[in-house]
């Protein structure tokens, strides 16, 4: 113990004496990835209210064709505009988000009483033009409808005649799981500041003490391997700890502090105390591995060059769940990344975790740091780890 202390209070100690990577580790990535994450979502969330209340002003293609249709959309904020050109050549030029053509025999099937076509023409690729969109073919079914109930009324039909079944929607989510679907990314960014929140130190400590050659003379103190490891990682785990922390303060200061949905965000004490709980094992699986890869490279640019690959680890299970969603099972709780995902959706959603489900998750956690703890001591055990390349 005296010696896991010592190398503890040695590698903090050199970590303090540089300024800059302190300043990278715990203040430029802890303070700006919250804050970004806020602003887009803040953004975001303005950009989207201002395109449903704002006056809609699109191309219209024979308007003439339909004056009263013309009327009612302009009741609904929905008014025509002057263009001159070709309209599809407008939108493939994303200078337009969306245009109304009316077709040629519209009044003709009007008075006839047949379906009238209408087409509304977009990019549905174009993520910006989706909710316009929306709207106008939202505003196109309800003057269907009300158009239609008029006819049968004239006929001496009851409307209801033509809707045999009215479907109802009761939506049990909480306003706190629903809030979830809008912060999606938060589980990843939490996982990747706890996953790497270390990674400054881990890399300086032991790929960089091996190319200064400076880590053969603290292999040869009486001190064991495995106590020279552990007083590493536990280094490395407070330095991820602390960035950790910072993290998720910046995060609660920001959500008091931004409008919209997410001030609504649960950023609570308890919440708080409850994430680092949940992210303490994927800060030691972190810790551990990126102790056991550094241990076999020769210098800080090939251990650096590791990073891109783990970046990715974190973001596979959002992915997966994006792309082919499922129901959660007991089994995800052991799985590393998904299990951390799993965990801190039921976090931002305020539901309840089971105590067997927080016991698979301890386990198989803390199992898996264990058995990457043991690999990093035997690599440490190799002669050729004091000989820089």
């Amino acid at each position: 113990m005296s010696a896991i202390l010592t190398v503890w209070a040695k590698e903090l100690r050199e970590f303090v004496r540089d300024r800059r990577t302190m300043f990278m580790a715990l203040l430029l990535g802890p303070l700006l990835t919250p804050a970004l994450m806020i602003g887009l979502i803040t953004l975001g969330e303005s950009r989207a209210k201002s395109q449903s209340e704002k006056p809609l002003d699109i191309v219209i293609v024979g308007a003439e064709r339909a004056p009263n249709l013309i009327a009612w959309l302009a009741g609904q904020g929905i008014s025509g505009k002057a263009f001159d050109g070709d309209p599809d050549a407008a939108i493939r030029s994303q200078d337009e988000d969306v245009y109304l053509h009316i077709d040629a025999g519209y009044a003709k099937d009007w008075a006839a009483g047949k379906p009238a076509v209408v087409e509304i023409v977009r990019d549905s690729t174009r993520q910006d033009a989706e909710i316009p969109n929306r709207r106008l073919e939202a505003a196109l079914q309800a003057y269907g409808q009300q158009v239609g109930a008029l006819r049968l009324l004239a006929r001496g039909i009851n409307p209801g005649v033509a809707a045999p079944l009215a479907v109802s929607h009761k939506d049990l989510s909480t306003p706190a799981a629903r809030r979830s679907t809008v912060m999606a990314m938060l589980p990843y960014l939490f996982i990747l500041s706890a996953f790497l929140g270390g990674a400054y130190l881990v890399i300086d400590i032991t790929a960089g003490e091996r190319e200064r050659q400076s880590l053969e003379p603290l292999l040869a103190t009486p001190a064991s391997r495995a106590g020279i490891v552990t007083g590493k990682i536990l280094g490395a785990c407070t330095v991820g700890l602390a960035s950790l922390l910072l993290t998720l303060l910046a995060l609660k200061l920001g959500a008091q502090l931004a409008p919209g949905i997410a001030r609504t965000l649960d950023v609570s004490f308890g919440a708080i105390g409850t994430i680092l709980l949940v992210l303490l094992p994927m800060l030691l699986i972190g810790t551990t591995l990126l102790t056991w890869i550094a241990a076999g490279a020769k210098s800080v640019k090939e251990a650096q060059s590791y990073m891109s690959i783990l970046m990715l680890l974190p973001i596979i299970p959002t992915v997966m769940l994006l792309v082919n969603p499922v129901k959660t099972q007991l089994w995800q709780y052991a799985v590393p990344f998904l299990a951390q995902n799993q965990m801190l959706l039921k976090v931002i959603r305020v539901e309840t975790i089971a105590p067997q489900e927080w016991a698979v998750y301890f386990v198989s956690g803390l199992a898996l740091a264990a058995l990457l703890w043991f690999a990093a001591m035997r690599r440490y055990h190799q002669e050729r780890l004091a000989i820089s390349a």
